[in-house]
């Protein structure tokens, strides 16, 4: 009489991890590029936050404010005022967010602005830059060198 046998043999094994090991060198750069694309998306998304709360600060209070921080949470129990006017939350006044790097100054007599995003990591993190100023019009800069008033406009 022959015995039952019990378990998967070492052969069986090593199939299966072959077959878990291709499908993870398929699916990781997948997501890598889909994780890339939704921190860009994210870029841009905050990029057209902070224009609409650049263009309320400044109906408010008749200037853009001196620093991005201007535009972040009150205190409690505090009112809006023009160094916390509570227009943005407090990550995005932190000025990093979804991977990139916000960089935000105030022109000539606080009458107009640049706001740049900036990859934190752009292996990692997305690649293209992006600009804005009180055109509100946003140019992304694919090339790696910045994104300037002279980039390409976003459709």
């Amino acid at each position: 009489m022959r015995k039952r046998q019990q378990g998967f043999s070492l052969i069986e094994l090593l199939i299966v991890v072959a077959i878990i090991l291709v499908i993870a060198a398929i699916a990781i750069p997948n997501f890598l590029h889909s994780k890339m694309a939704a921190n860009q998306a994210s870029a841009v998304g905050s990029m057209r936050s902070l224009n609409t709360a650049l263009v309320s600060y400044n109906t408010t209070y008749g200037i853009f404010p001196a620093a991005l921080t201007n535009l972040g949470p009150i205190a409690s129990g505090g009112t809006p005022s023009s160094t916390s006017a509570d227009l943005i939350d407090a990550v995005l006044a932190a000025g990093i967010k979804s991977g990139y790097t916000f960089v935000y100054s105030a022109g000539a007599s606080d009458e107009s602005y640049s706001l740049t995003a900036t990859p934190v990591a752009a292996a990692t993190s997305g690649q293209n830059m992006y600009f804005t100023d009180q055109s509100g019009v946003i140019r992304v800069d694919t090339s790696g060198a910045g994104a300037t008033a002279g980039s390409t406009p976003i459709d």
